[in-house]
């Protein structure tokens, strides 16, 4: 595996996350050395979801509010469909993002999690994967949709549903081993 040990993450989500789409990159992070940072528009607790059933609860580390997306060497969106809708929504968490993408840092979004990179703009011209209902949206802000478990394009690595998630962690971490403190620059 890649040597990622210090890297800063910052894990962007609000309530009605896909659970395993949140916990198990955050996992895999960790278990690598990553300083992971679940950050979300309200401090103490979000809540998981199970695709339509309520899952657990996640411990909020900092308020979007509070968060400096400088401070942080990459970001991760997971998916759910309520998360990314609200989360779209939102300037301040779309300002978060779009630091991410305009400074070419590492970012993984998987499942609904790439609507959030329409709203900031970043898929135009991008090879990208997500939830098979999303093809249309990305299509139309100018993505490339493919149809695999994992989608690696510059500093952009993306996946369809949970059952990418090993391809999807595999990809993220090994992105992060490569990047330098600055992030790679986007694929043209």
């Amino acid at each position: 595996m890649a040597d990622i040990k210090h890297r800063k993450i910052a894990v962007l989500a609000t309530d009605g996350f896909e659970q395993v789409e949140l916990t198990g990159p955050v996992q895999a992070l960790r278990a690598e050395g990553a300083d992971v940072k679940i950050i979300s528009q309200k401090t103490g607790e979000i809540q998981g979801m199970n695709h339509h059933e309520k899952g657990d609860k996640t411990k909020v580390d900092l308020a979007l509010a509070s968060a400096r997306p400088e401070d942080f060497d990459a970001l991760v969106l997971p998916g759910g469909v309520a998360n990314p809708d609200t989360l779209r929504t939102d300037k301040q968490a779309i300002a978060f993002i779009k630091h991410f993408a305009d400074a070419g840092k590492p970012i993984a979004a998987i499942c609904h999690g790439p609507w959030t990179l329409i709203e900031a703009d970043a898929v135009r011209g991008r090879r990208i994967t997500s939830w098979p209902s999303l093809h249309t949206d990305l299509k139309n802000a100018g993505a490339h949709w493919e149809d695999k478990s994992v989608v690696v394009d510059g500093n952009l690595v993306t996946s369809r549903k949970p059952d990418d998630l090993q391809d999807f962690n595999r990809e993220f971490i090994a992105l992060l081993g490569k990047a330098g403190s600055e992030g790679l620059r986007k694929a043209s």
